[in-house]
């Protein structure tokens, strides 16, 4: 059966063994939004706009936690949001690259700013789009319910869909292979 008719199952970290020491690299974490952030759902208002935007909060708690560890977020999307936009200074994220068509260009700009490699870098995205940006990252991660070309691509699939955890899932898979996990669990537990 030729592989273009498979169907990729997402499966547990203990099989993606590549994921876990590349995560321990990772000093960066860079998002799409739509398929990513957000379950890939664009609502457009009766003035043809894009009108709201959900985005999940055990995403936004694994952010601030991947921040408090050193780790920083980049936010790189082909579309221009207001809600994006206050979703990032809501979380504090300060490199946030909106409207972009060359999302590989726009990293390339992150990463000098911040000094860093892209194999420092784990990239997350969902669609064609992303593909480019992808390519160097030292982790390339994928929602569950990525194209399949980007699942291919990935070296590791969340369990969850985007806009449903599947980020909080990658920040769980960086501060684990850190070995931060545990540590911050324990201080939510005081």
């Amino acid at each position: 059966m030729s592989n273009a008719f498979t169907t990729h199952v997402t499966n547990p970290a203990t099989q993606y063994p590549q994921a876990w020491e590349r995560a321990g690299s990772v000093k960066l974490l860079v998002l799409d939004v739509d398929g990513v952030l957000t379950s890939g759902q664009v609502f457009i208002g009766a003035d043809g706009k894009e009108s709201l935007k959900a985005f999940d909060i055990q995403d936004g708690l694994g952010i601030k936690l991947l921040e408090q560890c050193g780790i920083p977020t980049a936010i790189i999307t082909g579309r221009n949001s207001k809600m994006v936009l206050a979703r990032c200074e809501e979380l504090g994220i300060k490199h946030l690259h909106m409207g972009v068509e060359n999302k590989a260009i726009a990293l390339d700009e992150v990463l000098k700013t911040l000094g860093l490699s892209s194999k420092d870098c784990a990239v997350m995205g969902d669609d064609w789009p992303d593909l480019a940006m992808m390519k160097n990252a030292g982790l390339r991660v994928c929602p569950a319910q990525a194209h399949q070309a980007v699942k291919e691509f990935a070296h590791y699939v969340t369990t969850q869909i985007g806009g449903n955890s599947a980020v909080r899932e990658t920040c769980d898979l960086i501060l684990k292979a850190q070995n931060r996990y545990e540590e911050l669990l324990n201080k939510a537990r005081q």
